[in-house]
């Protein structure tokens, strides 16, 4: 996945947390999920003017993007079912409102935060990255977010973090999924500090001008578009900073196949076939084929965080 936005401001730690855009000047609680801007006049249209004007981030990928329907009924997420189809089958029922993110370890200000409380530290412009995403299979979506590095400025890193950490809802009675022992649940995933602050990784609140899908990560998700896709944690409900590599789901699952990083290297091989190609959404019945770029095209700005490191061990 890759990603684009209107304009590359970004919130100031200086900020406090009753500097807020009045709600009179938003169309609604969701847009402001969606880190979307609106004014007041907007606001007394009503919700039927949840779609937005496109301007990408200079982050932004220059690919077409997938279709929304492309995007939204082909997903990994396990809490709703292995298939493909799956999570947009079941995940209607999950309750994303209220919402709330535990934020605590080496930070300044922990403590459980409602979403809307969250981002309403986010200016008053859109922010809309189209990244390229990979797993088996790639897509390019829409995303409307703000970097993760925002958040964390303003909960206050603590010097000795060098992990970020991340947990996903767990709540089997809407989660079918959760119900079947498929993974240890609840899923968890983890950064190191400096790819956490880096630009191109974002919360993710909404995708195509549109809060965000249940089967995509309702309401506020990952999304770190140079590593596979399982490292794009959903759901979020807690977030830790730590001074030691934190639990990842599929590393703890089946380590010799899901490492840490995770990032995408055609040159790794996955012990059960091979990464040098991917398989793009899209390209009809069975989907062409094309080379896995290093670090999914991103390598010009992500090259440096692992400068000297040997990437074929620390897959």
């Amino acid at each position: 996945m890759q990603i684009r936005s209107s304009r590359d401001r970004r919130w100031t730690p200086d900020l406090g947390w009753s500097d807020v855009t009045p709600k009179s000047a938003w169309l609604n609680r969701r847009m402001l999920m969606a880190g979307a801007a609106a004014t007041a006049a907007a606001a007394a249209a009503g919700p039927a003017l949840a779609k937005l004007d496109y301007r990408p981030s200079p982050l932004s990928t220059d690919e077409t993007p997938n279709s929304f329907e492309e995007i939204t009924n082909y997903n990994n997420y396990y809490e709703f079912g292995t298939g493909k189809t799956d999570p947009a089958e079941n995940a209607g029922q999950l309750t994303t409102d209220p919402w709330a993110v535990e934020i605590g370890g080496l930070v300044e200000r922990p403590g459980s935060y409602d979403l809307g409380d969250i981002l309403s530290g986010v200016t008053l412009e859109e922010r809309i990255y189209r990244l390229r995403c990979v797993e088996a299979w790639s897509m390019v979506i829409p995303w409307i977010g703000f970097p993760l590095a925002s958040l964390l400025d303003r909960v206050g890193v603590q010097p000795g973090a060098k992990y970020v950490s991340f947990e996903t809802l767990t709540r089997p009675e809407e989660m079918p999924g959760q119900r079947i022992p498929i993974l240890d649940w609840p899923y968890r995933e983890g950064l190191r500090i400096d790819e956490a602050m880096h630009p191109l990784t974002i919360l993710a609140t909404g995708l195509y001008g549109e809060e965000m899908p249940n089967q995509n990560g309702a309401p506020i998700r990952l999304v770190v578009p140079w590593k596979y896709g399982f490292k794009s944690i959903k759901s979020i409900v807690k977030i830790d900073l730590t001074g030691d590599e934190p639990p990842a789901t599929w590393k703890m699952m089946q380590g010799s196949e899901y490492g840490f990083y995770a990032n995408v290297n055609p040159e790794v091989d996955h012990p059960r076939w091979s990464q040098a190609t991917e398989r793009k959404i899209g390209g009809g019945l069975f989907g062409s084929r094309v080379p896995t770029q290093m670090f999914n095209g991103y390598g010009d700005q992500v090259a440096a965080l692992y400068a000297g490191m040997d990437l074929a061990r620390n897959y």
